[in-house]
Parts: structure tokens; sequence; C-alpha cells
């Protein structure tokens, strides 16, 4: 028997937690099971070989919002081929609205609804052993007459009876662990699907400590905690954050998705203890405006989160990552502004601006009607227009996201942007009016290198603030020497010609450095509040040594210091 289990990830570097999951739980089963991984990069014509070359007996999809249509697709066509294979799916595509699903899709056998590990289990008996479909939990089927049959939901699993999936770490060799500690959320917020679990689960200490353990020995680069809100529990995060504190390898990074607001002054005075690049943080902020957060029954101190996410700034050895979505309900264009604005003041290295998915089973989507909904129908399912945000405002503010993502979320452009947001009343505006600049230039729908986005910046700075173009080219040569020793000088930069002899002294053979001369100090960008706060040297320039040897494991930049010609003093790190 060969049951084959299809994921398809958003990304190469993403890996399918919940795929290995179902493999490992069934390992009673691991001679007939067959585990194969794709992207939405692969054609689907790709996919359908690769699935007809492994002759399947039975198939399962893991469906989510990302791959839904790939799976849509893939089913007709693999059926077309061997309608004998009965095809099963899985996963939160298709544990809502299931009978829809399998009536729009009759040649699928049935679906996988809820937690799925012991149900595939289940699943591997019947085709392996013949147990019965109709004594299993947690399933939708067609019987033998063509008839849907609902068995009963099936309970939830003791986390510690989930498997561990990393014994063979090969086959996620440049990608990212995902890893869970906990199940279920404490909240109810509208727009999210894990409020719909009531209760929490946690893994046990015992188990926690020896998977952890085990990563670390390996120096994975990265793990992922994909717990919903893992400061939920006082003493669970600090039991895990203490652990990985005092076994820090010095390598492996671990990412936690937090409510900020929640964090104790003990949790605080933990995470300032730690490793420079240690662990980085996600904050759903969502919205910054009082009636939207109540309409979407979101528990969350504003104030409190503010002050927790300053005081880690002021830290200085987290990355932190901050979130808004557009197009919840009471939020209009001008009250997303603002809360665009409150969230970016809080200086996160990331401010990831989402859009509204109105999931299936959602309460957002019990009550679309309601809010004036106006979304895709196929996945996403991303917001187009509620009753308070037309579709041509939503477009703007894609505009800013786009702007957004390549000049601040990058970390490309840091002393630019610096100067640049001192033109605009706010960064909502900045970000918003250089879209439309890009828009009106026919550039959004182009891919652009790094130094062609430094051109179309300054052609927009030579419409809006031409006065300070020289110092926008200096800014905009130490923002791409501080990412990389760049191999094509950009034209706005000075000669190297004439700063050759210094270069050399501080740049001989075989060191990953680079040295630049600048007229204005780069130093003082970080600190100024106006524009003509720092003009330029006239007497001699500045000049910094960028080693790439040495990187920031925040922001990947290179270590740099300001070098005068026989001084060094200090510098910025």
């Amino acid at each position: 028997m060969n049951i084959l289990l299809v994921a398809i990830n958003a990304k190469y570097i993403h890996s399918n937690l919940a795929v290995y999951s179902l493999r490992a739980y069934a390992r009673e089963y691991q001679e007939h099971i067959c585990l194969l991984e794709y992207t939405i990069n692969h054609r689907v014509d790709y996919i359908l070989q690769e699935i007809y070359k492994k002759q399947p007996d039975v198939l399962c999809f893991s469906c989510y919002i990302w791959n839904f249509r790939y799976v849509q697709e893939l089913v007709e066509e693999f059926h077309k081929l061997m309608p004998e294979v009965p095809i099963w799916v899985g996963g939160p595509e298709v544990s809502y609205e299931t009978g829809t699903f399998l009536a729009d899709y009759p040649m699928v056998k049935g679906a996988m609804v809820g937690e799925g590990e012991a149900t595939f289990l289940d699943l591997c008996r019947h085709y392996v052993d013949g147990a019965l479909l109709e004594q299993m939990h947690g399933i939708v089927f067609r019987d033998a007459q063509g008839a849907l049959v609902y068995t009963a939901a099936r309970e939830p699993l003791s986390m510690d009876e989930l498997p561990f999936c990393y014994e063979h770490l090969e086959d996620f060799e440049n990608r990212i662990i995902y890893y869970e500690t906990s199940r279920g959320c404490p909240f109810s917020c509208s727009y999210c699907l894990s409020s719909i679990e009531k209760g929490l689960r946690f893994r046990s200490r015992e188990l926690v400590e020896e998977e952890l353990n085990y990563f670390l020995a390996h120096k994975v680069a990265q793990v992922k905690f994909v717990d919903r809100t893992f400061n939920c529990n006082h003493e669970h995060a600090m039991f895990i954050w203490n652990y990985l504190k005092e076994h820090d390898n010095g390598v492996t990074n671990f990412h936690f998705e937090i409510s900020a607001d929640l964090l104790t002054e003990e949790e605080l005075a933990l995470i300032a203890s730690m490793r420079r690049g240690l662990i980085q943080l996600e904050i759903g902020v969502q919205s910054t405006h009082g009636t939207t957060i109540k309409e979407i029954h979101r528990t969350m101190n504003l104030s409190r989160l503010a002050q927790a996410v300053a005081q880690i700034r002021r830290m200085g050895n987290v990355h932190q990552h901050l979130d808004l979505i557009a197009g919840l309900p009471y939020e209009d264009f001008a009250t997303f502004a603002e809360s665009f604005c409150q969230v970016y003041a809080m200086r996160p290295h990331q401010l990831q601006l989402g859009f509204l998915k109105v999931l299936k089973g959602s309460y957002l989507y019990e009550h679309r009607e309601e809010y004036g909904l106006i979304y895709q129908g196929n996945p996403p399912y991303e917001v187009m227009g509620t009753r308070w945000l037309s579709y041509a405002e939503i477009l703007k503010i894609k505009l800013v996201e786009e702007m957004l993502e390549k000049y601040y979320n990058s970390g490309q452009f840091e002393m630019t942007m610096k100067v640049l947001e001192l033109t605009e009343a706010n960064p909502f505006d900045l970000f918003l009016k250089l879209g439309e600049f890009y828009e009106s230039r026919g550039l959004l729908s182009m891919s652009h290198s790094r130094i062609r986005r430094c051109e179309i910046l300054l052609h927009y700075i030579e419409q809006n603030d031409l006065s300070h173009l020289a110092l926008y080219q200096e800014t905009l040569t130490f923002d791409l020497y501080f990412r990389e020793r760049m191999k094509s000088r950009p034209a706005f930069a000075p000669p190297l010609s004439e700063f050759k002899e210094l270069s050399k002294k501080h740049c001989g053979k075989g060191k990953n450095a680079h040295l630049e001369g600048f007229w204005y100090d780069m130093d003082s960008i970080l600190q100024a509040e106006f524009l003509d706060a720092y003009p330029a040297k006239k007497d001699r320039r500045a000049y910094y040594l960028f080693s790439y040897d040495q990187r920031d494991p925040l922001s990947g930049q290179a270590k740099v210091e300001r070098v005068w010609e026989g001084q060094q003093t200090e510098g910025m790190s």
C-alpha cells in the first residue's frame, strides 16, 4: 500500500509541519507512507507528473489558503489519470464548510476535519488493515452510494502524544524549522481561526527540554515557534526562555509570536539578559483604533504594548516584528493611517502591513454581510472593501505596503529613510507619495535591483527635496555598503580614486571590508530631528570602514567604524 502525503508550501525555505507530524504519528505504517513537498512556484503540471510517477494507492493533500487553488486543480487532473485512487484532504481550508467542498469536488473521497494526527493514523488502518471508516472520528466521507457521512468530532490529543518530527534534520537543510509547544489560544480575535479551539494544551517540560537540546546540539540556524500566543502562560514562557539562555550555542535563533502587553517585568528582565540575536519577537498589533480593537474581540492594552516594545528596543538585543491588518471593522482610511503612524513610531525592525483574510469558520466570515465585507472568492480571500474602506483606498494602502517592504522592511535604506522621513508630516504620507511616484511612472510592475531603487529614490528626491540631493547621494552610498561589498559602484558615489591610498591601508588583500568617504557625518544622522541639522563638512571627509566578516545578528548589516586618516574613533555598530 502506497499512501502519499503531499504538501505545497509558499516558499522553498518553508516546511510543512503538519504532514511531517501526520507521518510521524502513524509510525507503525511508515513503510506504507511517502511524503512529497513542493512550492507554489512549481508548475501544477510538474507536481502532477511527480505525483503520478509515485503511483499512489491513496493520495492525501494538506490544504491552506496559499496552496488551495493548486490542490483544487490537482485533484481534478489526477482523478482523470487514476480515477480508482481515493483522494483525501485535510487542513484549515477543508475543515469548515466541508460538505460544500466535497459537493464541488465529487472526485474527492473524504476530508479529515480539524486536528489530523490520530485521524490520519485511523485512515492508514483503514487502507492497510481494513478498519471501517464509519467507526473513525473527525472525517467526512462518501459512502458506496456517494452520500456524505459525517462522523463524530475527534477529541484533541495531549500535546505529549504528538511526535517529534525532526530526527532526520538533513531533510530540512536550508529551511525553517517549525516547532510547537502548545496548541490553542486564550483570545477570541474575530479574524482568526485559532480562537475557535477552546482551551490551551502544553507540551511537558521534559519533552520540550529534550527537543530544544536536539536543535541546539545540531546548531540549527532558526527555530520558529508556531505557538499562537507564546507568552500567554508566564511559567511556560519563562521556563523555555531560561532554558534557551542557559544552553545558548551562540548560533541558533528562536522566533516567537507574543502579545507584548502581557510581558511581565520578570520576562523583560530575562529578555534583556539574552545574547544579541538569540530570540526574535513577532508582535501582533493589528490596529490601534479603540473601536476596532473592541469590535474584533481583541484583548490588548495598547499603552502597555508600546511601553514593552520601547523597552525591548532600548535593550538592543532582540529583533522586533510588528503586524498591522488593513480592512478590519470600523477602521477607515484615516484611522488606519493613524494606526500605521503609531506603530511605525515604535520603530520595529519590520512592520508587516497585511490585509484582512476573510477565513471560513471565523467570526468575521459569519458576519461578513453586517460589515459589508467584499473579498476575493478564491484563496487567500483577501478583503477588497468594507463599510468603512473602499477598494480605491485599499489600493492606496497597497502602495504604502509595497514601498514599506522595499524601503523599510528590507533594511537596505536605513540611513536614507531616516532623512527622508523628515520631509513629510508622517510616514504614511511619505510611503504613499513614494508609491504614487512609482505608479505614475509605471515602475510597480517591474523588478528592480538595489542600485536601481536608489536611482528611483533620487529621482523622487529631485522632485521633492532637491536642495538636499547631495546628502541623499551620500546616505544611499552608505546604505549600499552597509549591507554588502558592492560589485558595481553606483554612479552617484564619489570616485574611489579620491581616497585610493587610504582604502588600500584599511582594506588590504584578503580583508572582507570596504572604506568609503563622506562629507556628511553619518553618525549624527541617526539622532537628527530636522533636515539641516547636519551640514556638509567642507574641510575634510569622514571615512567609514565596513567590515563584512562582522555583521549585526539583528539586521545583517556590516560592522562600521569611523576612521580619520591616521586616527580611529568610536564608530557605529
